[in-house]
C-alpha cells in the first residue's frame, strides 16, 4: 500500500504504482498530486480499517508530510509510535543509549537557547531541530565564540522552515545538541522484512565540502563503496533491529563512520527511502532495480549480479539547494542547460519551482572513475554561473 502527500511525487515512482496497480490511498493530498483515476485507488476509510486488522502490513509514504494522516488516522494503532522512536531525535537518542554510553546529547526547548549554559557541552557539537527534515536548521559550533551567531541563524531558519513543512516533518519547538562525529558520512535505503530481519538496499557516501558543511549536495554509490560498507553496515542494522522490533518497515539512515571504523548512527527517517524521492530513483538509475518494489515484495539485492554491468562507474544524486545568497525573489532564471553540460552523463534531470521550496531541483548522473572531478565541483559551488538575476 502506497500513502502520497506533498511536496513531490517522482514520475518514477508513480510509473511503478500504475504498471504494478499498486493501492493507493485516496486522501485529499494525493488526489492533488495525482489525476489519474485509472490507478488502483483505495479511500481511506479502507485503508485504516486494513492497517488496523494488519500491523505489520507493508505501507510505504512518499514523504513525512504523511505523518499527520498516520497520527490523525492510526491512533489507536503502533504505527505512530513506531514512527516517533525515529523520528524524534531525543527518543532515538534514548533508545540507542546503552549502545554508545559515552555519546553525548542534550534535548533543550527553543525558548531556552538564549539562555544555554556551555559549561556541560562538549565543544564542537550540532544543533538541530529533534524533529527535522533535509538539513534544514541543522548548524556546527566549533567555538562557544560562534555559539550567538549561529543562535541568530536558527531564528531565521524557524521562519524559513515554517513556511515549508509541517510540524510532523520538523518541528522547531526543541532542538537536540550532539557532539560532533568525526569521519565519514553515509547514507542507507532499508528496510525490516517481514521477519523483523533489516535489509539494505543501497548505500550513499554524503560528500561534504568542508568541514563546516552541513548541507545535502552530493551523494554517490557504486560497487566499490557498497562492497567495501556492506558487511559492516548489516552488522550494524542487525544490533538495532531487536531495539525496535518492527516488520515490513521501510527508512532511510545516516551514520557516520569514525577513524576506528565504528558506526555511529546520526538519524533515522522513518516509512520512506531518501525525501523527495531521491536516493531510492537513484538506486534504480544505478542498478537497475526497483526499491519501491523490493520493499513491498520483500526481496533483497543479488549486488554480484547486479555490479556485473556497472563496473568502473559512480551513480551520484546531485541536490541543487541555493546556497547563493541570492534570494528567490531576486532570481529571473537558471541555466540547467548550462549545468547539465558540465557532466559526463547526466541521467535525469528534475526541476523545482526555487519560488515555492529553497531549492533549484536535482541531477542524476553517471561519472567514470577517474573523472570524479565533475562532482568535486558542483560540491563547493555556490550555484552563481548558472543564476540570471533580475534587473533591479
Amino acid at each position: 500500500m502506497i500513502l502520497i502527500d506533498q511536496p513531490y511525487i517522482s514520475s518514477f515512482l508513480l510509473k511503478t504504482i500504475k504498471e504494478n496497480h499498486l493501492e493507493i490511498v485516496s486522501t485529499n493530498a494525493a488526489k492533488a498530486m495525482i489525476s489519474d483515476d485509472s490507478l488502483n485507488w483505495i479511500s481511506e476509510k479502507e485503508a485504516v480499517e486494513f492497517i488496523n486488522n494488519n500491523p505489520n502490513c507493508a505501507l510505504y509514504t512518499n514523504s513525512e508530510n504523511s505523518i499527520s494522516w498516520i497520527d490523525k488516522n492510526l491512533e489507536s494503532a503502533k504505527l505512530p509510535n513506531q514512527i516517533q522512536l525515529f523520528k524524534n531525535k531525543i527518543i532515538f537518542r534514548e533508545l540507542l543509549k546503552d549502545i554508545f554510553p559515552n555519546y553525548f546529547f542534550k534535548g533543550i526547548k527553543f525558548e531556552e537557547l538564549a539562555h544555554l549554559s556551555m559549561e556541560n557541552i562538549k565543544i564542537p557539537f550540532v544543533i538541530k531541530p529533534a524533529v527535522g527534515f533535509f538539513s534544514l536548521g541543522v548548524h556546527k559550533v566549533d567555538k562557544l565564540e560562534e555559539w550567538s551567531a549561529v543562535l541568530k541563524k536558527i531564528t531565521n531558519d524557524i521562519a524559513e522552515i515554517r513556511r515549508f513543512y509541517p510540524n510532523e516533518v520538523v518541528d522547531t519547538s526543541n532542538f537536540i545538541i550532539e557532539e560532533c562525529i568525526e569521519g565519514e558520512e553515509y547514507a542507507m535505503d532499508c528496510y525490516f522484512n517481514q521477519e523483523g530481519k533489516p535489509v539494505i538496499l543501497s548505500i550513499y557516501h554524503h560528500r561534504f565540502s568542508t568541514g563546516k558543511d552541513v548541507n545535502d549536495r552530493v551523494y554517490t554509490t557504486s560497487e566499490e563503496i557498497i562492497e567495501k560498507h556492506l558487511p559492516a553496515m548489516q552488522k550494524f542494522l542487525n544490533t538495532l533491529g531487536p531495539l525496535v522490533n518492527l516488520k515490513n518497515f521501510p527508512f532511510h539512515v545516516e551514520v557516520r563512520i569514525d577513524k576506528n571504523g565504528t558506526i555511529i548512527p546520526i538519524e533515522v527517517n522513518p516509512m520512506r527511502f531518501g525525501g523527495w524521492c531521491t536516493t531510492a530513483d537513484l538506486s534504480y538509475f544505478a542498478y537497475g532495480f526497483n526499491p519501491y518494489l523490493y520493499f513491498l515484495n520483500g526481496t533483497k539485492p543479488n549486488w554480484k549480479e547486479l555490479f556485473k554491468s556497472r563496473k568502473n562507474k559512480k551513480y551520484s544524486l546531485i541536490l541543487l539547494d541555493n546556497n547563493s545568497g541570492i534570494p528567490e525573489s531576486k532570481i529571473a532564471t537558471f541555466d540547467y542547460d548550462l549545468l547539465l553540460s558540465e557532466f559526463e552523463n547526466p541521467m535525469e534531470l528534475r526541476k523545482v519551482n526555487y519560488k515555492e521550496y529553497p531549492f533549484f531541483g536535482m541531477v542524476f548522473v553517471e561519472t567514470s572513475l577517474g573523472n570524479e572531478k565533475e562532482l568535486d565541483q558542483i560540491l563547493i559551488s555556490d550555484l552563481r554561473k548558472y543564476i540570471k538575476e533580475k534587473n533591479s
